[in-house]
């Protein structure tokens, strides 16, 4: 049986919920375990025969604990098999939701010095009601702007399972 690492950047959980999916899709001859890279857990990636890293955007960036993570992982990640996806809510755009496309992506590669050979985007999801004021109210600034939904008590899932189930593919044959 495939050991599998899914490590996880997240925010509001739309990104585990992401890497619970892609668990799925990868099958009983997987195993995997699911960690919070923002906590910098110590890592053994002989353990492991792949690995997955999912990163949510908050406020146009990376959490600093990912950049962190790969300063201190970065040998290990580079001769491992490793794939990267990022979600975010401008992703919900087409055009705005592929590797090559998204600005978000495009900061990652150039700020890490760790380049995935597998990459994948995906839209999040708005939670307005399990936000916290402040947070409510500035992504609904950046909604406005951004033309979408600004609606407090709506939630919206934008995430293409379609497309993460391609990704799990892709990943499981990488």
């Amino acid at each position: 049986m495939e050991k599998v690492l899914l490590l996880h950047s997240s925010t509001d959980g739309q990104t585990v919920k992401i890497l619970h999916y892609i668990e799925e899709q990868l099958g009983t001859d997987c195993q995997c375990e699911l960690k919070d890279l923002n906590t910098l857990p110590e890592i053994d990636f002989a353990d492991y025969q792949r690995v997955l890293i999912g990163a949510s955007i908050r406020y146009g960036h990376l959490n600093k604990k990912l950049y962190e993570f790969i300063r201190l992982h970065r040998p290990a990640l580079e001769k491992h098999k490793v794939g990267f996806f990022c979600v975010n809510l401008t992703a919900r755009k087409e055009g705005k939701n592929t590797p090559e496309t998204s600005a978000y992506m495009k900061t990652f590669l150039k700020k890490s010095p760790w380049q995935p050979k597998l990459q994948a985007v995906f839209a999040g999801a708005l939670r307005y009601p399990k936000y916290r004021w402040f947070d409510r109210v500035m992504i609904q600034f950046i909604m406005r702007i951004t033309g979408g939904e600004t609606d407090p008590t709506k939630e919206v899932e934008y995430t293409d399972w379609d497309k993460v189930s391609l990704f799990a593919r892709q990943f499981r044959q990488f």
